[in-house]
């Protein structure tokens, strides 16, 4: 499929969706929910043939961690340190692959930009065995409900017309496309010592970008001089990308560029979810790396 035949593919999924049940437009692989269209059974497993390269650049994050921000901010960094151009008409999930998609990524040259959603555990084994270095972006999880919400309510390939209560209560279930937020941190705790696994938070991206920037770039093997650096940043802020999603997220921009603000999660959550929701992660992140790494105490108190 060329570059230009993408945006039409995405507009036809979405014109299907409009014609399924809101209650079809989810299923379950291995127990997870997955959108039906996005990421049918045949994507899913094809993944584990999914042959993955040493010098791929691979950005992986649970659903509205700042996952699309990311893929701007590496497509400049790539752009910069490589003089290549990576495409910018579709996120690179690679669950979201169909075959002639995958084909096309097999022959394209290095690096290949990748992404995924899925839990560490269901990745394409070919990333570890081959140490590609994986950069993993984390977001306090009451923003990330609120962004979730918000993003499943305006995307016609995901359930709509939710009550933010109803949401609420199956995010916190793991009832959601891509599984629970608790399981994937989980996973990637363990992983937090390997070498060729960066994590990096929503919010100290969000408080220091040329920081980031700086750092990514390191991890990634990619020389970039100060100047560049700072170029990158000033066109890589929320509000920056959310003016040029037009380009590369066409009609969806403003939904997958909504505010992008730290505690918005304040406008949306009742006292008793705010407490439910400080009890999960105490149960399951305090006392670990990644839960010090999101300083919840500070962000969502």
């Amino acid at each position: 499929m060329s570059t230009d035949a993408r945006p039409s593919a995405a507009r036809s999924k979405f014109q299907e969706a409009k014609e399924l049940k809101e209650e079809d437009k989810l299923y379950r692989y291995d127990g997870v929910l997955y959108p039906r269209l996005m990421c049918p059974e045949g994507h899913m497993k094809a993944l584990k043939d999914f042959e993955a390269r040493e010098d791929d650049v691979m950005l992986v994050a649970y659903p509205k961690c700042g996952f699309n921000w990311m893929v701007g901010v590496l497509r400049k960094i790539i752009a910069e340190a490589k003089g290549v151009k990576v495409d910018s008409k579709m996120p690179p999930l690679i669950e979201f692959f169909e075959p002639d998609v995958m084909k096309a990524m097999n022959e394209a040259p290095p690096p290949r930009l990748l992404g995924t959603h899925v839990h560490l555990d269901n990745m394409p084994a070919s990333f570890r065995a081959k140490k590609t270095k994986m950069l993993v972006i984390f977001r306090n999880p009451k923003d990330t409900a609120v962004s979730f919400y918000h993003f499943s309510n305006n995307n016609p390939v995901l359930p709509s017309g939710q009550s933010w209560d109803a949401f609420f209560s199956d995010f916190m279930r793991g009832d959601v496309p891509w599984g629970s937020y608790f399981d994937h941190a989980l996973a990637w705790e363990k992983r937090m010592d390997d070498p060729d696994v960066m994590v990096v938070t929503y919010e100290d991206l969000k408080e220091d970008l040329s920081g980031g920037v700086r750092q990514i770039s390191t991890f990634f093997g990619f020389s970039l001089t100060e100047a560049q650096v700072q170029q990158i940043a000033e066109a890589s802020t929320f509000s920056a990308m959310k003016q040029s999603s037009s380009n590369s997220h066409g009609n969806m921009g403003n939904v997958f560029f909504r505010k992008g603000e730290v505690g918005d999660w304040k406008n949306h959550f009742t006292p008793k979810q705010s407490q439910e929701m400080d009890d999960a992660f105490n149960k399951h992140l305090a006392g670990t790396r990644l839960g010090a790494k999101l300083n919840y105490q500070v962000h969502c108190k």
